[in-house]
C-alpha cells in the first residue's frame, strides 16, 4: 500500500463509481462496519432543501426555481440539463459548499475517535477532489449490468443516460486510477466482503 497522504489522524477514504456502478450500495456497506460515510448527494439535498444555504444563491442565478421547499430540482433541472453553462454555474455555487460540510464532517469525526472516514463523491476524479483523500476506492460493474440498473430507473431514457456517461470519467480510467476497486457486478455478498477487505488493510496501515 502506498504511504498515507494525510499527516492528520484520521484516513480519508474517497468512495467514487461511474452511474449504475452500485456506489450507494457500497457506502452502505462501510457505514455497516462502523465507517462514517459523508454523502455529498444527500449534502446537495439539505443544502438546496429548506431553509439550505444554497437555496438563495440558487435562486439568484435561476430566478423562479425556489419555493417553501427549498429548490424544486425538477424545474431546476430543466435549466440546467443540456447547458454545460448553465450547469458550471451551478457547480460553481455548489462545489465550495459541499466542500465545506464535508470538512466539517471530516474534522466531527476526528473529534470522535474515528480513524477511517469515508466521503461519497460521484464526481471524485472529474473535479480533482482525489487530491484531498489519502485513498480512493472505485465501485465498478459489468457495461451490460451497470445499463440493465440503470435504465430501470423511472424516468430514465438512452438519451439521458449517454447525456450523464459524456460528463464522467470512463469507468476503466477510474479503474485505473483508484488504490481500490470493489467489483459489485458479482452481487452483494462479494463486494461487502472487498469492502471488509479494505477497511482492514486500512487499520492494518494505522497500526503499522
Amino acid at each position: 500500500m502506498k504511504k498515507i497522504k494525510n499527516s492528520g489522524s484520521v484516513i480519508i477514504v474517497g468512495l467514487t463509481g461511474s452511474i449504475g456502478m452500485g456506489k450507494s450500495e457500497t457506502a452502505r456497506m462501510f457505514s455497516s462496519f462502523g465507517i462514517p460515510v459523508f454523502d455529498s448527494d444527500a449534502e446537495v439535498h439539505r443544502l438546496m432543501g429548506p431553509g439550505g444555504e444554497a437555496v438563495p444563491l440558487v435562486e439568484q442565478s435561476f430566478p423562479g426555481v425556489s419555493g417553501e421547499q427549498g429548490i424544486d430540482r425538477k424545474k431546476l433541472g430543466a435549466r440546467v440539463f443540456g447547458d454545460d453553462k448553465a450547469l458550471k454555474k451551478l457547480e460553481k455555487i455548489l462545489h465550495p459548499l459541499v466542500a465545506r460540510g464535508r470538512e466539517k464532517f471530516i474534522r466531527r469525526m476526528r473529534q470522535k475517535g474515528h480513524h477511517i472516514v469515508v466521503v461519497d463523491v460521484p464526481l471524485l476524479f472529474e473535479t480533482g477532489s482525489e487530491k484531498q483523500v489519502d485513498y480512493t476506492v472505485v465501485v465498478s460493474a459489468p457495461e451490460f449490468i451497470q445499463k440493465s440498473r440503470v435504465m430501470a430507473r423511472p424516468g430514465m431514457t438512452e438519451d439521458r443516460l449517454q447525456a450523464v456517461l459524456g460528463k464522467q470519467m470512463p469507468d476503466r480510467e477510474k479503474r485505473r486510477r483508484a488504490d481500490f476497486v470493489v467489483q459489485s457486478g458479482l452481487g452483494k455478498r462479494h463486494a461487502r466482503a472487498q469492502v471488509k477487505d479494505i477497511i482492514r488493510l486500512l487499520e492494518e496501515e494505522i497500526h503499522a
